[in-house]
């Protein structure tokens, strides 16, 4: 077996470990435990499946067959707003904890490919944040610089998968959380078209906009992760049917929108960003600038408008019954949703039905557009002097997504000139994951081989 440090996590170096008989899943979970030891970021993890179980659990796997068990012996983490039965779920809140009755069908979904359990992760309390910092538990630690914010609200689920302690994670995604975080820590962030993944099991932050997403290391992983998980749900009543997609046969990405004006906050993202727009257009594709501003209308309307109340009414009750147990900016976000009316929430509605009517012409000029995944890079000391405005820019080319009905998928680019990673995310129409993939997968090769914070490369 390679020595801890060498061992990467990405499914075709393990399947490739597991088929020559180097390597058992019951020795990568002792691997994972070491380097979670080693590591010492007790802020990943709020629960810790123990190793004894995870090794039985490995242990009692059928024989290896990748072909029936696609994600056979990938170690696995959870964003802990996820249930799994028998553990607690706290979404970030100890206060509100509970042990859950049932495995949620998207983590049935992975353990059902064949997956092994490592535990559940942080997050920003009840996913409601983009920073990662809001949790009463320690906050993840950047996988590059503990100085900067590791993203959120999917904070540990992220963290997890760059620090090679999982193969997979499942987060959430609704203003983003699936997204923001992958860029923070150089991975891949796959948010699926809305219903895609049933997210039944999942305690809401909005329900109407909520979406299970997949970390991973590279494009592949994660679409080996979202196959386990997708597919309708007749007991989720906002689980809705998509065709079977597979990236090989989907409709090639020819021409891309990028942002004739991107909203970035420094040079080291503006030089990254102008790198990956070069690494696109050298993929053969037409890059065409676009104006977004339509689309930023609407991302203004997750936090500005009556969406501040559909994060009430998933745990609001609580938060007025135990407002000692809820985080401070959390308390302070959810009491706001109180200026907000039922009339109010219509006409928000109707002026987002009017915002996404004026924005479907772009999906006839273009197959997709490539935007920067963040427009800043936060530090830990940005959010202590400004709890919510660096939060409020992560989201600026995040929030609108899910709004508007699309697909996203955040893909690692080339480096800032100052090390820390970049990104960007490619957003098409709903149904348009496969397309997503497919292209994403090309950029990721040409542009960037590291996976995650680890020493490992991508193979071409």
């Amino acid at each position: 077996m390679s020595s801890d440090a060498d061992l990467s996590l990405d499914r075709a170096s393990l399947h490739a470990a597991y088929a020559a008989g180097r390597l058992r899943p019951e020795q990568v979970v002792a691997l994972i435990h070491r380097r979670i030891a080693t590591l010492g970021d007790p802020g990943i993890f709020i629960h810790l499946v123990p190793e004894t179980q995870a090794t039985a659990t490995a242990a009692a796997l059928p024989a290896f067959d990748p072909a029936r068990y696609p994600l056979w012996g990938l170690p696995v983490a959870m964003k802990d707003n996820i249930d799994i039965e028998g553990l607690p779920t706290t979404a970030g809140c100890p206060g509100f904890a509970y042990v859950a009755k049932a495995t949620a069908p998207a983590v049935l979904g992975l353990l059902d490919a064949g997956a092994v359990l490592i535990g559940k992760t942080n997050l920003d309390q009840f996913a409601t944040g983009l920073v990662g910092v809001r949790t009463p538990y320690p906050v993840p630690r950047n996988a590059f610089d503990p100085a900067r914010v590791p993203g959120g609200s999917s904070s540990g689920s992220a963290v997890a998968v760059a620090q090679g302690l999982a193969t997979l994670s499942l987060g959430t995604d609704t203003a983003g959380s699936g997204r923001v975080p992958a860029a923070l820590n150089n991975l891949v962030g796959l948010k699926p078209s809305l219903g895609a993944v049933s997210s039944r099991g999942v305690v809401p932050a909005c329900r109407t906009l909520d979406c299970v997403s997949v970390f991973a290391l590279s494009v592949e992983d994660a679409w080996a992760g979202f196959e386990a998980i997708a597919g309708e749900d007749q007991a989720d009543p906002f689980s809705r049917p998509i065709a079977p997609q597979e990236p090989r046969l989907a409709p090639p990405i020819r021409r891309l929108g990028v942002p004739r004006r991107p909203e970035l906050d420094d040079e080291a993202g503006r030089t990254a960003w102008a790198a990956a727009v070069q690494r696109l257009s050298a993929l053969g594709v037409v890059v065409e600038e676009v104006d977004l501003a339509e689309f930023h209308a609407v991302a203004r309307l997750l936090y500005e408008g009556p969406w501040v109340a559909e994060r009430a009414a998933a745990v609001g009750e609580f938060a007025l019954a135990r407002p000692d147990a809820v985080h401070p900016v959390t308390r302070d976000i959810l009491a706001g949703a109180s200026r907000f009316s039922a009339v109010d929430a219509f006409r928000g509605l109707y002026l987002l039905a009017e915002l996404r009517r004026r924005t479907e012409p772009m999906w006839s000029r273009v197959d997709a557009l490539a935007v920067p995944s963040v427009p800043c890079f936060p530090t830990l000391a940005d959010l202590a002097a400004d709890p919510l405005g660096p939060n409020a820019r992560l989201g600026t080319y995040t929030n609108f997504v899910n709004l508007l009905d699309l697909a996203a998928l955040a893909v690692p680019g080339p480096f800032r000139p100052d090390g820390l990673p970049a990104g960007l995310t490619l957003i098409g129409p709903r149904g348009s994951d496969a397309a997503l993939a497919a292209f994403g997968a090309r950029f990721q090769a040409a542009a960037q081989p590291r996976l995650g914070a680890t020493t490992a490369r991508r193979a071409a």
